[in-house]
């Protein structure tokens, strides 16, 4: 005959098994939907809903952060949760009034992915020294396993930057390794309900987290292969293809959100003349030079191109005509101090704005091409407006 408590410890079994079958078949769901993205950052979203999803692994947060060995810096990539009570109440009441499971949570990236959360913002403002001095992240990234990390007033950790920006008193720090390379780290935690995390959490979490490394491994080789495919290879600008393909994208950003765009059309004045003079390798340098000014000139949300030739484009988002005619005065002006075999470059510009919902990208462009030939045929070396 079962007592009460051989009846209790039953039922507390019985929940338990419930529970990790649940885990197994969301790990199992969710292994299967990252392979549906090469995307970085769509796969990064994907990984971090299934972490703080209630139909995923439950935790309150979720971080990413990824190495990037050309600045030497270990950053923060994407952040999925609340920033605070308030968030979380807002968040947690929207997904239970539309009856959101973890895959219409992952439908959902494109709006949030314009609409990017507080959390989301200060997550991508983390930045961190690839070096010791960093403290927990950096050594994180080292591990073979997870770090479980408890904050008291003894804790040697108490003091250390990352646990100070995110204020939290319990989190898991996850190494994202493939191939013996570190890629970066995950961070989970559950600072709104504050409910402990389990050696059972951790377990699952480094299961997910061995497979969420392989996934982002293949994404940034695909990624990587599809940025030197649309790089043009003489000034390390995107190509003619890709300004095509991100122009589409940023038109129909700027008439969903409402906001102005405009693009800049530049073209080197008497190129051919320059390159029959003095060779093509000097008509080169010419075309490094300036694709280096447009670098150096316009903003980090900025797009620039080699359209073809002597001529370059960019796309300015969030920019109206007198903002767009101010940047290109710049660059025109920081071209024209330029000398290459003691002679001088200078180019001309057209600029067209995007203010009309109805207008398609082919008519922007061909508005912006009619200022540069206006620029043109009134002198050269100066800016027009469409």
């Amino acid at each position: 005959m079962l007592f009460k408590n051989d009846m209790q410890e039953i039922e507390k079994l019985k929940k338990e098994l419930e529970k990790i079958q649940s885990q197994f078949y969301i790990f199992y769901e969710l292994t299967q939907v990252m392979r549906s993205s090469l995307h970085l950052d769509e796969l990064v979203y994907i990984i971090l809903t299934g972490l703080t999803a209630h139909h995923g692994l439950g935790f309150n947060r979720a971080l990413l952060f990824l190495v990037n060995e050309s600045e030497n810096l270990i950053e923060g990539f994407m952040g999925i949760g609340p920033i605070d009570s308030e968030e979380a109440n807002k968040i947690w009441k929207a997904i239970e009034a539309q009856k959101m499971d973890l895959y219409a949570l992952i439908r959902a990236y494109q709006k949030i992915k314009n609409h990017p959360t507080r959390f989301m913002e200060f997550t991508k403002s983390l930045k961190f020294p690839l070096c010791k001095e960093s403290g927990l992240i950096y050594e994180a990234l080292y591990e073979i396993s997870p770090l479980h990390i408890n904050i008291s007033k003894e804790s040697q950790y108490k003091d250390d930057i990352l646990v100070k920006k995110l204020n939290s008193e319990e989190f898991v720090i996850a190494p994202l390794r493939s191939k013996g390379v570190s890629l970066g780290v995950i961070l989970v935690d559950n600072y709104i309900t504050k409910k402990p995390i389990t050696e059972e959490d951790i377990r699952i979490l480094t299961m997910f987290v061995n497979q969420a490394a392989g996934a982002i491994e293949n994404s940034k080789v695909f990624e990587d292969t599809l940025i030197k495919a649309h790089t043009d290879s003489l000034t390390g600008l995107w190509n003619y293809g890709y300004f095509q393909y991100k122009l589409d994208e940023e038109i129909m950003k700027a008439k969903n959100q409402k906001y102005k765009l405009s693009i800049m059309m530049l073209d080197i004045d008497d190129f051919k003349k320059f390159n029959d003079t003095f060779g093509h390798p000097a008509g080169d340098e010419v075309l490094k030079k300036i694709a280096l000014i447009l670098k150096d000139n316009s903003r980090k949300i900025d797009i620039a191109a080699r359209y073809g030739g002597e001529e370059f484009a960019l796309i300015l988002p969030y920019t109206n005509k007198e903002e767009a005619k101010i940047i290109g005065e710049r660059i025109r002006k920081r071209i024209e101090k330029t000398k290459i075999l003691n002679k001088n470059i200078t180019v001309s510009i057209g600029v067209a704005c995007l203010e009309d919902e109805n207008t398609t990208k082919e008519e922007l462009i061909k508005k912006a091409d009619l200022a540069l030939y206006r620029a043109k045929f009134e002198g050269k070396n100066k800016i027009v407006l469409a």
